[in-house]
């Protein structure tokens, strides 16, 4: 995955809090687990009956970029090529122009989203939550939230191959359940088990996050006019289907359960992951990606 360089990154969609605290909101909303977010937590969870606010409860951050250091580090598509943390400004930047590109064309509008970045703990609108419950999307103030040590888990704890493009589906799906919330869909994802509503409502933001993924080297940069991201490679989509694989519900409860307890799912299983999101890149549809038709 390649950014163009002399494109300019807009740091304000990305809030960091790596190296404070953010103060209690009051609870609310829906949290959704992303097609990575919380799996092995909340598989965990579900499987044992154990609230998942007992995992992680550390409450510490440790040291990070701070908000200012993120404008100043992350001003080019050339900064994004090199550091992580503006890697994942560029891409929330490309999914934001993508999403609201979509919504303008279809007469509605699209409400801008940030991703907060986090270490230990945070307080949401939906909640707590701890780095062990992974990336998710809280509906009650509109965030995705991250701590990018998911990114070295996605690897070590999930067998994922990883890459910057493992990275970007991941924030890819979050925000494809932002526009689920914007769209009324969001409400739909209860249950558990294969045909359940959350299955149906994570499958997909895999093909809305395949749909962004088709577009992004088309999807011109409001503030250049030209695309931010210039390149993806067939490798880039083969590490993103394979992160797409390694957190399916099948592949985590055997890996963690040594069985596979399909009456227990929430995310789909790797086949359904990896179909959704070739649905979406394959097509570059927001129309084939009714996983609830």
């Amino acid at each position: 995955m390649q950014f163009d360089d002399d494109a300019a990154l807009d740091t304000s969609e990305v809030q960091d809090n790596r190296g404070g605290a953010l103060g209690g909101i009051p609870g609310g909303g829906k949290t959704v687990g992303g097609g990575v977010a919380g799996l092995l937590v909340l598989v965990v969870s579900v499987l044992f009956g154990v609230d998942p606010g007992l995992f992680g409860s550390d409450s510490s951050t440790s040291p990070g970029t701070s908000a200012a250091d993120l404008s100043a580090d992350c001003r080019t598509g050339a900064d994004a090529n090199t550091k992580e943390e503006c890697r994942i400004v560029a891409v929330v930047d490309s999914v934001q122009a993508f999403w609201k590109r979509t919504g303008t064309a279809a007469g509605k509008s699209y409400e801008q989203a940030p991703t907060f970045l986090f270490t230990g703990s945070v307080n949401t609108g939906c909640g707590n939550a701890t780095s062990d419950v992974g990336p998710f999307y809280c509906s009650a103030d509109d965030k995705v939230y991250l701590d990018l040590g998911f990114f070295d888990d996605l690897s070590s704890k999930f067998g994922a191959e990883g890459g910057p493009f493992a990275e970007a589906y991941v924030i890819a799906h979050e925000y494809g359940h932002h526009f689920q919330d914007l769209s009324g869909t969001i409400s739909r994802g209860s249950g558990q088990g294969q045909g359940s509503g959350s299955v149906k409502l994570e499958l997909q933001a895999d093909c809305y996050a395949g749909v962004w993924a088709h577009h992004a080297t088309t999807t011109p940069d409001p503030h250049s006019g030209k695309p931010l991201i210039t390149e993806l490679t067939q490798d880039d989509i083969d590490r993103g289907l394979d992160a797409a694989a390694a957190v399916g519900d099948d592949r985590i409860q055997q890996r963690y359960q040594g069985k596979v307890t399909p009456d227990t799912w929430t995310h789909g299983s790797a086949s359904q992951r990896q179909k959704w999101f070739s649905t979406g890149y394959s097509t570059g549809s927001i129309a084939r990606c009714d996983t609830f038709g």
